[in-house]
């Protein structure tokens, strides 16, 4: 028999100490001479303070899977099956205060609601961030309702935004969606799309950064890319360039994999990290001109997008209720296209290939 770790974080904020991840992934393989048993039984023993009712649920919700397909809790075992779990994390003992803080809510139904962060919210309480977040808000606006409690810091979570990314978030209003959207994240069946402005000319108009993510051996703060695979793991970038604009690209970015900064360290493993991305280089002025009045021009650009130029555009789901396939569209916010309006307008004016590039 075999097992993996528990699975790595979908998409995270700034709680990188902490490490918490939304669920934990099993995987077992059942030995050759393996008599047929009931697959709750298997795993009560294997799944270390899992419950059999805890393992019997997830099988309802088609959360436990046997060579790729989903079964119920009296499917027998048999030799060399491999089976799959996803299980979300029981709650921390952390009190969460609820806060009326307005929330930009897209689209709500009785299993799930769409918000689009604003960017400089952190998602979740973590060390020197125990108010204010979107938990706090999301405890006072369905403090109703069973799955949001006081002692649960990741109440409905699916996945997470990095604190001053904006964009699409879809968050579980139960358990049953909670787990149903959580392994459609898992099995990269949700499709996401973000915008990005990056430093620099990308040589392709699409490209796929391949590289292993894990924490920078010397700043646990920030992410880096292995490509080797010696250490982090397993993440795959897709890209497209929208528009070329001179010294900058706007991209669109369509993850396969979702890992701590993944976009984030991807695009600075390749020289063009994220436009203002402090933690990642990006707040240097990398390419350009030596002339005084075009670091003038950058330097106001920081400050109209004062983050990473980073957005979370579209996001799309099977429903947890009834199967159907949706998608979310968000407009990106007003300083990040201010931003972007900025450089086109600069790029018009004056022609990059007459200028001198650093």
């Amino acid at each position: 028999m075999t097992e993996k770790e528990p699975l790595d974080n979908f998409n995270v904020d700034e709680d990188l100490d902490a490490n918490q991840e939304q669920f934990e992934h099993f995987r077992f393989e059942a030995d050759p001479g393996q008599n047929p048993l009931r697959i709750d039984k298997f795993l009560v023993d294997r799944m270390l303070n899992s419950s059999r009712n805890k393992i019997q649920d997830a099988a309802d919700n088609g959360n436990i899977l046997v060579n790729g397909v989903p079964v119920k809790s009296n499917y027998k075992v048999k030799p060399k099956d491999v089976i799959t779990v996803v299980l979300s994390y029981p709650p921390r003992e952390i009190e969460i205060i609820p806060q009326d803080i307005p929330l930009n809510i897209v689209y709500e139904d009785d299993a799930f609601l769409i918000i689009n962060k604003e960017p400089g919210m952190v998602v979740h309480p973590s060390y020197g961030h125990y108010s204010g977040t979107l938990v706090n808000a999301l405890a006072f606006h369905l403090q109703n309702l069973p799955l949001f409690n006081a002692k649960d810091p990741r109440p409905g979570l699916v996945h997470r935004i990095d604190k001053n990314t904006s964009g699409i978030l879809v968050i579980a209003k139960t358990e049953d969606a909670k787990t149903k959207l959580g392994l459609q994240f898992f099995n990269k069946t949700s499709d996401r799309k973000y915008r990005a402005l990056v430093w620099g000319n990308l040589e392709n108009d699409e490209g796929t950064i391949t590289g292993h993510v894990g924490r920078n051996l010397k700043n646990r703060k920030v992410m880096d890319v292995f490509p080797d695979g010696e250490h982090g793991k397993h993440a795959v970038t897709h890209y497209r360039v929208l528009e070329r604009l001179g010294y900058v690209n706007l991209v669109e970015c369509v993850l396969e994999t979702g890992r701590t900064h993944q976009i984030r360290a991807h695009f600075k493993s390749i020289g063009h990290p994220l436009f203002n991305d402090a933690e990642y280089g990006g707040d240097d002025i990398r390419k350009g001109t030596t002339f005084t009045k075009y670091k003038q021009f950058v330097q106001n650009c920081f400050k109209i997008c004062p983050r990473q130029a980073l957005h979370a555009k579209t996001l799309g789901f099977n429903h947890p209720v009834t199967g159907e396939y949706i998608s979310f569209d968000s407009e990106i916010p007003d300083d990040m296209s201010t931003l972007i309006q900025k450089w086109r307008d600069y790029t018009s004016n004056r022609p990059i290939e007459e200028e001198e590039e650093q």
